[in-house]
């Protein structure tokens, strides 16, 4: 792999300006400076701050990264457009608010497709060329590093391919250090990007960098083309955040030159604070992490086929194209009617338990799951009710209680407020409990009840709380009397877990759910199970 070498490669992050267009996402000046640091503990080079010309946010943030951001690997950049036309850079306010903002680094768009440059900015191909060539020179004299966001260049390029090269040189020229070419529409294929790059770079000679957009589902494949072509700067946004169908990745974009291509882009040992930063910025922004995301994923590495299993089991390189560790992630092997003994060796290994003499064991487990399964469990999205279930098998069944009955009452008073209120009758080493509480509704009724009936007897309850509740109905055809499976998230202030319960009758689902959510919390705080309840 080559050396770190921070500018032989740029790695530019646009999540603050480009990736807040996405739709839903609004970040407030706090979270902006939030995602700065985030970015500049990953170690990227270049962190894009916003448009200071444009709004009043953007310039606020720019005010106050100057007095609170205290960047380590990055270097801040602001972004605007080169001057209008008919005025000169110099007396331009947008201009001028580039200037201002504090920052050794200012990106510039521009317009390279002739088509825009005639029906959006309404002047003429001169004109736009003395626009930048004005802009750039004035910023270059300034002091400041400048970049040029060549704006549709590939559409540009195709329809009007002498013009486009003409920006190209002409930016290059008035000194910016890096020309960027803009995929803007997201419409390219990676050949033709990077017959196109290739091409570029021969006969302008211009240091270039790449900006994908990612509505052909290519962006991040185009970014890696264009690197190959000869790119030596790179643009994409914090977990693919942007308009439409979003930017490049840049997350991903990073682990690929570096699991890939041997480019070091990243301060030695950064790498691995990958996926923590990922999901770190999904909390700033409000954003639900998608487990689908390569590289970064819950699950990027996740197996869950038997013969898969099998395979891990010898050599996980034979079904990991990297060793998950690099980016900060890890292996998880899930459990379902298609797992084989092996998934289950993996999985007991993951949770401290020995099973490879488990032989007799393992199979009545597999036959447990794929029976369960084909009623409408899913125990890959509830690992604590499989985890229960795989110790029960081989260690014993465990049980912190003797359950006599439980009840739900739903009722509307006068008021028109409707009220559920639930009664659980249980034994628990040596004394009968009988609790009833009221609830928001019925689920949240035997909860408290459950919890209210077990307090004496285990006061770490008090811990615990239901996080996440979440129904399906498996067989909408039934109508009323379809299969209900219900999901219960609970956590004690340092973890989560997920518990699985399946009935007709959707309370009786619900109540399965936390037996196994209290059972395993109760296990996690090593509370002493009830023998005669075993």
């Amino acid at each position: 792999m080559r050396s770190y070498d921070p500018d032989s490669l740029h790695i530019y992050d646009t999540t603050l300006r480009d990736g807040t267009q996405q739709e839903g996402l609004s970040l407030s000046v706090g979270d902006k400076l939030a995602v700065a640091r985030h970015l500049d503990d990953l170690g990227v080079g270049f962190i894009e701050g916003g448009w200071p010309g444009s709004n009043p946010k953007d310039a606020e943030f720019f005010d106050r990264a100057r007095a609170e951001l205290s960047l380590t690997t990055a270097r801040l950049a602001a972004f605007g457009a080169t001057r209008r036309a008919g005025r000169v850079a110099a007396d331009d306010p947008q201009v001028a608010a580039l200037r201002d903002a504090g920052t050794s680094v200012v990106c510039l768009v521009a317009k390279s497709d002739l088509r825009h440059v005639e029906r959006a900015l309404r002047t003429d191909a001169a004109e736009n060329l003395a626009m930048i060539r004005d802009t750039v020179a004035h910023l270059h004299a300034e002091g400041k590093r400048v970049f040029l966001d060549a704006e549709h260049f590939f559409d540009g390029y195709l329809a009007h391919p002498d013009y486009a090269l003409q920006v190209v040189r002409t930016a290059a020229e008035a000194g910016a250090e890096v020309v960027v070419l803009c995929d803007t529409n997201g419409g390219m294929l990676p050949g033709r990007i990077g017959t196109v790059v290739s091409h570029v770079l021969e006969v302008t000679g211009a240091r270039l960098g790449i900006h994908c957009h990612d509505d052909t589902d290519c962006a991040v494949a185009n970014t890696l083309v264009a690197v190959e072509a000869g790119v030596t700067h790179v643009q994409g946004t914090a977990n693919g955040y942007g308009e439409r169908c979003g930017n490049a990745n840049l997350f991903s974009i990073i682990a690929g030159l570096e699991t890939k291509l041997g480019q070091a882009v990243l301060p030695p040992g950064r790498l691995g604070e990958l996926v923590r930063v990922a999901h770190a910025i999904d909390e700033v922004t409000n954003s639900a992490p998608d487990p689908h995301r390569p590289y970064v994923g819950t699950s990027a590495f996740a197996h869950k086929a038997g013969l898969h299993a099998s395979a891990v089991k010898i050599d996980p390189d034979m079904y990991q194209h990297i060793d998950p560790a690099a980016v900060g992630n890890d292996m998880r092997m899930l459990v379902s009617e298609l797992a084989g003994r092996a998934t289950l060796e993996l999985k007991g290994r993951e949770i401290g338990l020995d099973l490879s003499d488990e032989r007799d064991a393992l199979g009545r487990i597999l036959e447990t799951i794929k029976t369960r399964e084909a009623a409408g469990f899913a125990y890959e999205g509830a690992e604590a009710s499989f985890e229960l279930l795989l110790r029960d098998e081989v260690g014993g069944r465990q049980r912190f209680y003797t359950l006599e009955s439980w009840r739900v009452i739903v009722e509307q008073r006068a008021d028109g407020e409707v009220v559920s209120e639930a009664t659980v009758k249980l034994t628990s080493h040596g004394a009968r409990h009988v609790a009833t509480a009221e609830g928001n509704g019925p689920v949240n009724a035997l909860d408290r009840a459950l919890r209210l009936a077990l307090e004496k007897s285990y006061p770490g309850l008090a811990d615990l709380e239901l996080v996440d509740y979440k129904v399906r109905i498996l067989d909408g055809r039934q109508g009323t009397g379809a299969v209900t499976r219900v999901l219960v998230g609970t956590g004690d202030g340092r973890s989560r877990w997920d518990t699985i319960g399946v009935d007709e009758n959707i309370i009786a689902a619900s109540w399965s759910a936390l037996e196994d959510a209290v059972t395993y919390g109760l296990r996690r705080q090593g509370e002493r199970p009830d023998p005669a309840a075993s």
